[in-house]
């Protein structure tokens, strides 16, 4: 008996959606694969497979974190690179493609600062030198002049191409005069200027905010378990990093009537016991905005077993380095997709950075520390070329299509080597990034309200879906 015209329509209807194509706005997919054949290129979907290897189940009426973006911090050395390793023109034109969307840039909507040097300065300093053995507690000799040099006309530039572009920063040293070593390099801040190195950090956020970069959040201290013997540390136990935000720096900040978070612990997986001490101090706690991570220790679910004692605390993931130790796109790209671009997201993580924003062939400019680790992009201030390095292509999967303000929503089902994380837009679109570890190639289908595709995703490989 042949089917009445309405059931004929109504078939065609549901067996096209399946496929993800019976829509205005199809499925688009986007796919990066470690022999680097396709580089964010379009990619096309198609109807779910008979027998996928699994299915990724997407429910957007389960929503989770809202997202303030994904981005790479502005080291000195990277702003340096930026403004005086290309030309002009080369130089407007890389900006645009890290800050916008507009011709398949990558859309970074979050950076990070240093407060004075990092080991990828140039030179070694803070924002109120003293000669040895001279102190200054009043902060007579305080300034940003070091900052005004490129990291700030260079955060200006991307605020100006990005106005959402959120700023946070991170100290790697108090002045040496306030530490135990009257140097930048090791030792402890002295107790009796924990005040002054409070309104050291205000300074800061009151003269960046009057250079028209507004910081939206600081860290106390750059991995303060950690003193590095060659660059800018200070040791900062639980304890200290409690007293400082909870009788000074915190009040300080709300005398002022500053808008600033502070964000605690910016240190690794591996000892998520530290976050969880500072923050038993009931005073330094009601401070406190949210709780930052590194990778180079750990795994990355220790961000929730903390968030689990503090549920009320953003989590912000601030510090991944790619380099040379791991140079193996097959290796490396699906590694940051699932640990950084996924892990942390599905994690807690509203914003994720990654280190520097560029470096040269060299892995610099730096002074100490790291000999070998790669920014996002490399820049040949030689000839003025510029690399997209693997962290690019991992980060833009998301960056380019994750909205600033989206929400993270439920997406389940597993598919052996296969991680993946779900977002709504603020417009209503979804996004879907997929990671695939193994080293087969995986087919797989995505269901989601309305929706029904499939896709067999590369060994090593990242795809993003867009509908």
């Amino acid at each position: 008996m042949p089917l009445p015209r309405f059931m004929k329509t109504l078939l065609l209807t549901l067996l096209a959606g399946a496929a993800g194509i019976a829509h205005a706005d199809p499925v688009r997919a986007w796919l990066t694969t470690p022999d680097q054949r396709h580089l964010l290129a379009p990619s096309a979907v198609t109807a779910p497979a008979a027998r996928p290897e699994g299915v990724i189940r997407i429910d957007p009426n389960r929503q989770f974190q809202r997202m303030a973006g994904f981005g790479a911090a502005i080291t000195e050395a990277s702003a340096w690179l930026i403004r005086h390793g290309l030309t002009p023109e080369q130089q407007a034109a890389l900006m645009q493609e890290l800050f916008t969307r507009e011709g398949g840039g990558v859309g970074f909507d979050l950076t990070r600062l240093t407060i004075g040097a990092s080991d990828f300065s140039r030179h070694h300093y803070s924002l109120n030198d003293m000669p040895p053995g001279q102190t200054d507690p009043a902060l007579r000799h305080f300034s940003l002049d070091p900052e005004r040099a490129d990291v700030i006309p260079a955060v200006k530039q991307a605020l100006a191409l990005n106005p959402q572009l959120q700023v946070m920063a991170s100290p790697w040293s108090a002045p040496g005069w306030m530490k135990t070593t009257d140097s930048l390099v090791q030792g402890q801040l002295r107790p009796e200027f924990y005040d002054a190195f409070a309104n050291y950090l205000v300074r800061y956020v009151e003269g960046m905010a009057a250079e028209g970069v507004p910081i939206f959040a600081l860290t106390l201290q750059n991995e303060p378990h950690f003193e590095p013997g060659d660059y800018p540390g200070m040791r900062m136990p639980p304890a200290t990093r409690a007293a400082v935000v909870g009788q000074h720096l915190g009040p300080l900040l709300k005398t002022k009537g500053l808008k600033t978070q502070i964000l605690e612990w910016d240190h690794n997986w591996d000892e998520p016991w530290s976050p969880l001490a500072m923050l038993s101090d009931a005073t330094a706690r009601t401070y406190v905005s949210g709780v930052a991570w590194h990778c180079y220790a750990g795994d990355v679910a220790a961000q929730s077993q903390v968030a689990q004692h503090v549920p009320e605390l953003d989590v912000w993931f601030t510090e991944c380095s790619g380099g040379e130790w791991k140079p193996q796109w097959a290796e490396t790209l699906p590694w940051i997709t699932r640990n950084l671009v996924i892990g942390s997201v599905r994690h807690g993580a509203r914003g994720v950075l990654m280190w520097n924003l560029a470096l040269d062939p060299q892995h610099g400019p730096h002074r100490g520390g790291c000999n070998d680790c790669r920014g996002v992009v490399t820049i040949d201030p030689a000839t003025g070329q510029v690399t997209r390095n693997i962290e690019y292509y991992a980060f833009g999967h998301a960056s380019r299509f994750v909205r600033q303000g989206a929400r993270r929503i439920a997406s389940s089902g597993e598919v052996n080597g296969l991680d993946h994380v779900a977002f709504t837009n603020p417009d209503g679109s979804t996004v879907v990034v997929v990671s695939n570890s193994a080293a087969q190639p995986r087919r797989f289908s995505v269901q989601a309200p309305g929706r029904r595709f499939g896709y067999a995703l590369p060994a090593g490989s990242v795809a993003t879906f867009v509908w």
